[in-house]
């Protein structure tokens, strides 16, 4: 069911900082950063051959990145996401095995423009998974 790995996504207490030292001092492609509002999220890609590194800064008070870096002050994993073929396919299907999906349940737009759904980490060895219609 599950496909490539889209990403790992890590949760930083300064965006700037973690861009400078994955762009200067490791080398890589930082994209530009993108706040996304609707997650409570400001994101950066780091681009590698085979897959991405999605840098997480919290924005606003509400952010889940915020809880998180409370609970982590020098950030770390946040989650993994997989690409899954059909999103709805997908949840119907965990679901049915037990997993619970976060949140309403339905699929909303993440940052690649794409539909996704996260599940809980209780369910999948202590992480937190996001999924990505491909």
């Amino acid at each position: 069911m599950i496909g490539r790995l889209n990403h790992v996504a890590i949760a930083v207490p300064d965006l700037a900082s973690a861009c400078a030292l994955y762009r200067d001092t490791l080398g890589a492609a930082v994209s530009e950063p993108v706040d996304q509002p609707e997650h409570g999220v400001t994101t950066v890609f780091i681009e590698l051959p085979n897959t991405k590194v999605e840098l997480l800064g919290a924005l606003g008070e509400g952010s889940p990145i915020a809880k998180f870096l409370e609970r982590n002050a020098d950030g770390g994993i946040h989650h993994i996401c997989y690409e899954v073929e059909d999103i709805l396919a997908a949840r119907d299907r965990l679901k049915a095995a037990g997993a619970r999906v976060l949140g309403t349940g339905e699929p909303r737009i993440g940052a690649h423009g794409k539909p996704v759904l996260f599940l809980h980490p209780k369910d999948l060895l202590g992480t937190l998974v996001e999924l990505e219609q491909a």
